[in-house]
């Protein structure tokens, strides 16, 4: 009630009640005159209070409509404009601690103001690395990976090998493929996949799948009418860690192949060079196949691992590599169904044991990977002439490493050694030969891979020499003939030594994290091999020239990043 109508009615009320009183007596006209002055100091007071009650009002108003002001500031500082960073970037820092003494650097204000509201349309900062491929489900990303590939492959001489080279099969000039040439295109070597990620109760999960296009294809028009190329899986497999200790099971590249940083299972992660040539380098050790491996992770610098992978009692034929030559009287009995010379075309050799494999990793810096590996190998027959079985171990061991030397020039080297691990060198030697009475004999064999790479601005680089040495071991037929390996009069097949040179560049014309990346890739390869017998007249050796183009378009982004344990 505002102070004018109250005066008012005390007015109206101060003029009334002695008219009331007008005849009473005069006594009571002197107590109604002190009655009268009593309520006047009353209304007086009254008065003050109202007064000092209004500007009060009046002070809370204004303090109410600068408060609403410094609320609405306070919501339009945190509102993007057109052209500015995103919303994130204009709310308060977090305390450099969490639970530390907040209080001590943030005063409390009294009364203190409510929060500013967070815009509705807030959007949280995108990682610069992240790819618009990926699929964010909780806390599972999925990312699909691969490339697009077309590539032409030219060599002076016919080896009839595709895009990959069958390196033990070089023709000799006295051949009729030494006198033709071989050119073709291909779009085989496209890789399509996807990896998951994830975590689930404090272990970081991947699941992990790659196909290519070099599958074996049984339509004869591929060439004519369509090339229908048949897709094959190449990886195939699920990694788990937690803490210091990581598992993984299923189809990957074996715990044998060299490393480029760690026991890492991932492509990038794997040393199997840069080359175009889809059968890589000769010399390098490597398969893909299954099996289980535990590794353990003492710190950040070093890594041990322990692999069951998949077995196969290998006397050759794979890839161009040569075969090892069974006694007469055992061929049939083991060629094929017990010892593996890919005329059955499945896994279908008994085996004792899964391949076992150690390794060990370090990784002092970046600059520096170092590594030791072994391998334990182990071969069962059985001789039904003479009822009787037959067992050998076998294995072999390598040493490898990578190294910066000086600022993005880097020297590999790996070097592999074995008895009865042929397999392991894509099959370019047999693993053993078999004694007349059904013994097993492994055979010694190795490789070496040993080069470097060097990037410049967009270009990459690098250059490889390989090669690999195939022991001889003779056996002497119940006949009087020579059988086994490398032998007097043995086919120009078993090669004593296959080596080859290369070197190539792979320049990126443009790549960005969310839209890919375009490379032109070229190779030379120049491969000579010799085999342990020369007939009279014969070459002493074959060798190959071979030219490789490739334009890739890879898919953008790359993968989370795996936290550090």
């Amino acid at each position: 009630m505002k102070l004018s109508s109250l005066q008012s009615i005390l007015c109206l009320a101060a003029l009334t009640v002695p008219a009331c009183f007008a005849q009473g007596d005069g006594s009571d006209l002197e107590k109604l005159k002190a009655q009268l002055a009593d309520q006047q100091r009353q209304i007086e007071s009254l008065k003050k209070s109202l007064i000092e009650t209004e500007k009060t009002i009046e002070n809370l108003s204004k303090a109410q409509e600068d408060t609403k002001a410094a609320l609405d500031s306070a919501a339009a500082a945190v509102k993007t404009p057109t052209g500015s960073n995103t919303a994130s970037d204009s709310l308060p820092a977090a305390p450099a601690k969490l639970g530390g003494d907040v209080a001590s650097t943030n005063p409390v204000l009294s009364p203190p103001p409510p929060p500013a509201p967070r815009p509705s349309a807030y959007v949280p900062p995108q990682d610069a690395t992240s790819s618009p491929l990926q699929v964010h489900l909780g806390n599972i990303t999925i990312m699909p990976v691969g490339f697009m590939d077309l590539t032409a492959v030219f060599r002076n001489e016919n080896a009839g090998s595709g895009i990959g080279s069958n390196f033990g099969s070089v023709p000799y000039n006295n051949s009729n493929n030494a006198h033709l040439s071989e050119f073709r295109f291909s779009p085989q070597n496209s890789r399509v996949g996807f990896r998951v990620d994830g975590d689930w109760k404090g272990a970081h999960f991947i699941g992990y799948n790659e196909f290519d296009f070099l599958g074996t294809s049984g339509n004869n028009a591929l060439g004519v009418t369509n090339g229908a190329f048949v897709p094959r899986i190449r990886l195939y497999w699920v990694d788990v860690r937690k803490g210091q200790f990581e598992f993984l099971a299923g189809q990957s590249w074996s715990m044998l192949t060299p490393n480029r940083r760690g026991i890492s299972p991932l492509p990038g992660d794997i040393f199997y060079s840069q080359v175009m040539d889809v059968n890589y380098v000769i010399g390098l050790t490597w398969t893909r196949q299954p099996g289980v491996r535990f590794i353990y992770h003492p710190n950040r610098k070093a890594a041990i691992g322990l692999a069951l992978e998949n077995p196969n009692q290998y006397i050759g034929g794979s890839g161009g590599g040569p075969t090892s030559v069974l006694p007469t009287a055992l061929s049939s009995a083991l060629a094929g169904s017990q010892l593996d010379n890919t005329t059955a075309g499945v896994l279908s050799t008994p085996n004792l044991s899964p391949d076992i494999i150690v390794k060990a990793a370090f990784d002092p810096t970046s600059r520096v990977h170092f590594e030791i590996a072994g391998i334990e190998r182990n071969f069962k027959v059985y001789n039904p002439t003479a009822i009787q079985t037959f067992t050998k171990a076998g294995g072999g061991g390598s040493i490898n490493g990578n190294f910066e030397v000086v600022k993005n020039f880097r020297l590999i080297t790996n070097n592999y050694w074995s008895d009865g691990g042929g397999r392991y060198l894509f099959g370019n030697a047999p693993d053993l030969v078999v004694r007349t009475n059904g013994a097993i004999s492994p055979i010694h064999s190795g490789g070496v891979v040993e080069g470097f790479e060097a990037q410049t601005k967009n270009t990459l680089w690098f250059g490889y020499y390989g090669a690999i040495y195939v022991g001889r071991d003779v056996v002497v037929d119940t006949n009087g003939s020579l059988v086994g390996y490398g032998y007097r009069g043995s086919a120009n097949s078993q090669n004593r030594a296959v080596q080859e040179g290369t070197v190539g560049f792979v320049q990126t014309f443009w790549k960005d994290p969310k839209y890919g990346a375009l490379s032109l890739i070229g190779q030379y390869e120049y491969l000579t091999r010799s085999p342990w017998y020369v007939a009279g007249g014969a070459p002493k050796a074959a060798h190959d020239n071979a030219i490789y183009m490739d334009v890739r378009y890879t898919l953008p982004g790359g993968a989370p990043p795996i936290p550090e344990k």
